[in-house]
């Protein structure tokens, strides 16, 4: 992979905050292991689909019920994670993250392998299939959470303090670069997965991605803790942490040895001893105590959407008849696109501030996906279906310029102590979301119907540009420059009569010449 410079010049190294060096390869390592992880879980989250539309033909139930139990268990789940990460030393949630995510894919592979060897398992004996499916549906849920974990760590956690004491730029210049790691292995992953389904087979796939869960896990850990180790700010942030929640736990002891006056302290310590498992009401209040909100909400509202190619929509073209090699390319497209959203976004931010990027983004995407509404209306099944491709691909350009603008104001915004929770909490809300998209597919099982899931999505993602331009008004209590608009369309009134004055002024010229 090619190593992207995180200032200016490559050959100088970054400086952390103590002003000793970091070697840029730390950096490569960082990158490497991050798209070794990021490359498991897109091969699966591309290949889920077909194979639960195989396991189960003409229906989108199974795909559905496998999206409503991996989005449900960020759901009930997402916050206790964004909880333990933050109390967790990172070596501690580096470790849980790298296995139970590569296990469970390990252990989902499998069970599609021997459910696709053992087909006639539906109508010889129901009972193993169904457990089967659920072993899936359970491994899949799993590897969703492991993978939370890593998220947090990695672009919530890793990434703010390896830039601290720097320009604003770095931050910025380090989020493009994960984004793009992970678009880059969203190209690559359902391209190569899609030509192994479409000219080898589905068993194939599901082989190769057990086999690379097996082999990578120990590449990555080496990977990781390499990074960990050669920063020191990283070390002295886990530190940080530890000794942050220590005072809490002397105190609550202290409390309870007391007498007389303090009983009912010690009675409210008692009571949050016994219920403190629950984690996920304060989780909750945290987050709504953001001044990024709105921003937020409007995200996770992006998520309630088939507009990507996701389980739901994967399974659609699949029965529509596209090949699954088309679909991995169609998604490839799709990534390229987002790349080249990661690049443009530090060029927009940079002129017109974090806040406008994410509107003009936003907005871009909902225009994007006008023609994804329009392929409803077109009556040939293939050219409908290569519209809806198309318009999907192209909305990523403002999708994820989007989601990193928003991600960049949860950094800049949210209290160092705060981040991993309200990290957790915006990916339950997401999955929220996520989830309902699947009860919705779940209702609408039938791919005829995919139609009414397209303008449901439509209109959500309506909703959340609206919900981010309120925010905008009222951080900038405007949201256009109507006085250089004025100056412009001025401007403009005024440069034709500045050209005809000009016009006449060089015949007058010429006419003089003509007569001397």
């Amino acid at each position: 992979m090619e190593r992207e410079p995180l200032l200016a010049k490559q050959e100088k190294p970054l400086l952390d905050t103590q002003h000793n060096s970091i070697p840029s390869s730390l950096f490569t390592y960082l990158y490497v292991g991050h798209f070794l992880a990021r490359w498991g879980a897109r091969m699966w989250e591309f290949s889920v689909g077909l194979y639960m539309i195989n396991i189960w033909p003409n229906s989108l139930l199974f795909a559905a019920i496998y999206g409503v139990a991996e989005a449900s268990s960020t759901v009930l789940f997402g916050a206790i994670v964004g909880q333990w990460v933050d109390r967790l030393t990172y070596v501690q949630v580096l470790r849980l993250w790298l296995i139970a995510q590569n296990l469970a894919y390990i252990i989902a592979g499998g069970t599609v392998i021997a459910l696709l060897k053992f087909s006639f398992l539906k109508s010889t004996n129901f009972t193993a299939f169904i457990f089967l499916v659920i072993l899936t549906n359970v491994s899949g849920a799993i590897a969703a959470l492991s993978t939370l974990a890593g998220t947090i760590l990695i672009e919530r956690e890793w990434v703010v303090v390896i830039s601290e004491g720097h320009p604003p730029e770095t931050l910025t210049k380090l989020n493009s670069i994960i984004r793009r790691i992970d678009l880059i292995s969203k190209l690559g992953a359902p391209v190569l997965s899609g030509f192994v389904i479409s000219f080898v087979s589905l068993t194939s796939s599901a082989v190769s991605l057990a086999l690379w869960n097996a082999i990578t896990i120990w590449v990555e850990y080496w990977l990781f803790i390499s990074v960990y180790n050669g920063i020191p700010a990283l070390g002295e942030s886990s530190q940080r942490r530890v000794s942050r929640l220590s005072p809490s736990v002397e105190e609550t002891e202290s409390l309870l040895s007391d007498d007389g006056g303090n009983s009912a302290l010690a009675e409210e310590s008692c009571f949050m001893s016994i219920f403190g498992w629950i984690p996920c009401f304060d989780a909750w209040k945290v987050y709504w105590q953001q001044d990024v909100v709105l921003p937020g909400l409007a995200l996770a509202l992006l998520y309630f959407t088939v507009l990507s190619f996701g389980t739901l929509m994967t399974a659609t073209l699949e029965w529509e008849g596209v090949p699954a090699y088309v679909i991995g390319l169609a998604r490839g497209v799709s990534a390229v696109i987002g790349i080249a959203a990661t690049v443009v976004y530090p060029i927009l931010q940079s002129r017109i501030s974090t806040l406008r990027t994410g509107l003009w983004s936003i907005w871009f995407q909902w225009f994007c996906l006008i023609l994804c509404v329009s392929s409803i209306f077109v009556q040939n099944g293939l050219l409908s279906a290569y519209m809806l491709m198309a318009g999907v691909a192209t909305s990523r350009l403002g999708l994820w310029m989007f989601d990193l603008s928003v991600i960049q104001q949860m950094q800049d915004r949210v209290p160092e102590s705060d981040r991993g929770v309200v990290g957790g909490v915006q990916n339950s809300l997401q999955s929220i979301l996520d989830l309902m998209t699947y009860v919705m597919g779940i209702i609408i099982s039938n791919p005829q119907d995919f139609w009414q899931l397209i303008l449901i999505s439509f209109m959500l993602v309506t909703l959340a540009a609206l919900l981010y331009t309120v925010h905008i008004y009222r951080v900038r209590k405007h949201l256009f420059h109507f006085e250089k608009l004025f100056s412009w369309i001025q401007w403009s009134i005024r440069s034709p009569e500045k050209a005809e004055m000009h016009t006449q002024v060089e015949k007058v010229e010429v006419l003089a010449s003509n007569e001397s």
